[in-house]
């Protein structure tokens, strides 16, 4: 026999839990408004420096050690979202060596995938443990690194080893050079590669007309025809050729009697 439920106790029950429920959240609420506030103020009043509490393969802002570039672009080609734009070119003083006169990273687009210091040589490019760089501008997160430019290094045969500089000490000099409240540059961060080939050929503008003419419109095939034939000047009766005049021969002289003949 099914058991019967009787609503006004599943009511009262329901109002019960739903009152236990209220009253369990709201007195963990009203717990913490008794305590001392546990509010760490950043960076003032933190027992450690945050950078020193990272984990040991922490991925932060991108770093170039110009000195160790061998201009490869491997990076460049490794980015998948195109934040890395390099160009080289020739000394004009030595065209056997080449220079690096771009080298732009937007930290701003950067996902920190670390697929650009893979590739890399020397070991030029790495993730450092830098994260503090709040700017106003966002302009302001593209880090120039061919600034001044820089020839590119050459590898010594069967060299294993790579000096360079402190790891971060590059990153944390440029963003001390500028305040965080500086404005932008007018200048835009670099286009992904794939973007610029993907843009048509701008096409040449229109030429203009000389003078403005009216228009003449068509005129059809037949209409071409009868206007030519009116155009052109009457043309002269054929004069047949006059018949070639025979001039009559002479006739032939008689013969003269020879001497000692009679007549």
């Amino acid at each position: 026999m099914p058991k019967t439920v009787n609503p006004a106790s599943e009511y009262v029950d329901n109002v019960t839990d739903t009152v236990q429920s209220f009253w369990h959240g709201l007195s963990i609420t009203l717990s913490y408004m008794l305590r001392r506030p546990i509010t760490t103020q950043y960076p003032d009043r933190t027992e450690l420096r945050v950078r020193d509490t990272l984990p040991p393969r922490y991925r932060g802002f991108l770093e170039v050690d110009a000195a160790i570039c061998t201009g490869c672009q491997a990076c460049e080609r490794a980015c998948p979202i195109g934040c890395i734009q390099i160009t080289l070119e020739k000394d004009p003083a030595n065209p056997k060596q080449r220079v690096v006169t771009q080298f732009d990273i937007d930290e701003a687009k950067c996902m920190f995938c670390g697929l650009c210091v893979e590739p890399c040589p020397t070991g030029s490019i790495q993730h450092t443990r830098e994260f503090e760089g709040a700017q106003r501008s966002v302009r302001n997160l593209t880090i120039r690194w061919a600034e001044p430019e820089f020839p590119v290094y050459k590898v010594a045969k069967g060299a294993e080893y790579f000096p360079r500089v402190t790891l971060g000490s590059l990153v944390r000099a440029k963003f001390d050079a500028r305040p965080w409240h500086a404005p932008g540059p007018e200048y835009l961060p670099p286009e992904p590669p794939s973007a610029k080939a993907a843009e048509p050929a701008p096409k040449p503008p229109p030429a203009k007309a000389a003078a403005t003419a009216p228009t003449v419109p068509a005129a059809k095939p037949a209409d071409v025809v009868k206007a030519a034939a009116e155009a052109a000047p009457p043309a002269e009766a054929a004069v047949p050729p006059a018949p070639a005049v025979i001039a009559p021969t002479a006739a032939p002289a008689a013969p003269t009697p020879a001497d000692g003949q009679k007549a």
